[in-house]
């Protein structure tokens, strides 16, 4: 028998100031993901320092938590039946040059030549992310 799980869903500042909260939000429900918390919010760097600590010191690091600073981030609490694995599925290859039509990335997201990839979405990787990300994101 399965266990529910929850993971942590973010809406990066890509898909908040392209109006994609909902379309996202509307992909994760029709999947049959339960919303169990959302809230919408302006990452400090020390809250994106704790959440990319993993990457620090790569090259990609600073433009990454410049990206996140610079907008309105929506984060949300899902839960259900192997979610961690479906919502990674659902939002496609983290190149959205390459995810697969029918993916979050694939039909809605693009390679814009920046320094950094912008792809709408941050979906927790495993149980153990999953459970620190929540605690940093929904304290």
């Amino acid at each position: 028998m399965a266990t529910v799980e929850e993971t942590l869903v973010l809406v990066k500042p890509d898909g908040v100031s392209r109006n994609l909260t909902g379309e996202i939000l509307r992909r994760i429900e029709s999947k049959g993901y339960q919303l169990v918390d959302v809230k919408l919010v302006q990452a400090s760097r020390e809250l994106l320092a704790k959440h990319y600590e993993e990457h620090l010191g790569k090259p990609f690091y600073e433009p990454l938590v410049e990206f996140m600073e610079s907008g309105a981030i929506v984060a949300f609490r899902i839960a259900g039946e192997r979610v961690i694995e479906g919502f990674r599925s659902i939002a496609g290859t983290t190149d959205p040059t390459t995810a697969a039509p029918g993916t979050i990335r694939g039909d809605l997201g693009r390679d814009w030549g920046l320094a950094v990839q912008q792809n709408l979405v941050h979906g927790s990787d495993s149980s153990e992310s999953a459970a620190r990300e929540l605690a940093l994101w929904f304290d």
